[in-house]
């Protein structure tokens, strides 16, 4: 058998990947208790054997090229494998551990993976959260990140790099407004009621665009377009407040409005237009090459928003 690798490609190939998730030959060299100079000739040594150009370089950073997230992005899955394949061996496999970068939008993360993370470290205790809550989009190549959680569809131009997408749940929209804001200005009885009223709208941090309305006419969904009395950004729960406090009508999802339903600080309005579903994924690299501990969580969420269903 001949051998296609030797042992100074291979650390070539690990000094590379600690190199771009650090961002920086000197960060490297630190955690690896080598020299900047090392890592940076264990690179150059790689990317002449490649013919490519993994990072792009400047005196203050290095970036990876779209050449090197692609070689990152497989170096990686190889790498895990490899390791998996060693600890399986050794029989240490049986008890996921090590760390987990997870990104979740702030909604999502307060009412529905945050109450169920109690008891996923009692059952794996061995693996250590890095949390990311904010509605951003991260990149999984550049920041390093294991899982994400992202609402809405997710077509091929949404799902670069290869990831792969497993829908949690389809999630409820509904309209809402608080007692004392109908007592005061009264009841909408259509869609297009709500141009007398005092809507109000988040706007969508990737694009500033607004989170657009929408309600069943006539067997359709259709969108609805007015002019919002107040624009909420970056945090979508500040409309719930407002709303919770009199200061208008807001459109959200029922998992976040539903204690206030039951207390009585909300009430749904134009119910008969209501109930549009948007689903809601989990996203992560190919499952083909998934690590014991990404797929511990995986499967512990979507069994636990499963059984959550089901009971409700």
């Amino acid at each position: 058998m001949n051998r296609d690798f030797d042992p100074v490609q291979l650390g070539s190939i690990e000094l590379f990947c600690k190199a771009a998730e650090q961002q920086s030959f000197t960060l490297a060299a630190s955690a690896l208790g080598l020299t900047p100079a090392a890592v940076s000739r264990s690179v150059a040594r790689l990317e002449a054997r490649l013919q490519v150009k993994l990072f792009a370089r400047t005196t203050r950073q290095i970036r990876l090229t779209e050449e090197g997230k692609a070689y990152y992005e497989q170096c990686t899955q190889a790498l895990q494998q490899i390791r998996e394949a060693e600890l399986s061996l050794a029989g240490k496999q049986r008890e996921p551990s090590g760390s987990l970068r997870i990104s979740a939008p702030t909604t999502y993360a307060h009412y529905r993976l945050l109450p169920l993370m109690p008891r996923f470290f009692e059952r794996y205790p061995k693996i250590k959260i890095e949390l990311n809550i904010s509605n951003r989009n991260v990149d999984f190549v550049e920041e390093g990140y294991d899982v994400a959680i992202r609402l809405g569809y997710l077509d091929d131009a949404r799902l670069a790099s290869g990831l792969v997408a497993r829908k949690l749940e389809d999630v409820v929209r509904g309209t809402y407004a608080s007692p004392s804001y109908l007592k005061r200005f009264g009841m909408p009885r259509t869609p297009e009621d709500l141009h007398q009223h005092r809507c109000l709208q988040f706007l969508l941090p990737s694009t500033g665009r607004p989170f657009p309305w929408y309600f069943e006419v006539n067997g359709e969904t259709q969108e609805f377009a007015f002019a919002p009395s107040i624009s909420v950004t970056d945090d979508v729960l500040g409309g719930m407040t407002l709303a919770k406090n009199g200061g208008g009508i807001c459109q959200s999802f029922h998992y976040i409005v539903a204690d206030d339903i039951a207390q009585g600080r909300l009430v749904e309005v134009l119910k008969e237009y209501n109930g549009q579903t948007r689903p809601y994924s989990l996203v992560y690299l190919p499952n083909r090459l998934m690590s014991a501990t990404v797929r511990a969580f995986v499967d512990f969420v979507m069994a636990e928003i499963a059984n959550s269903d089901a009971r409700t």
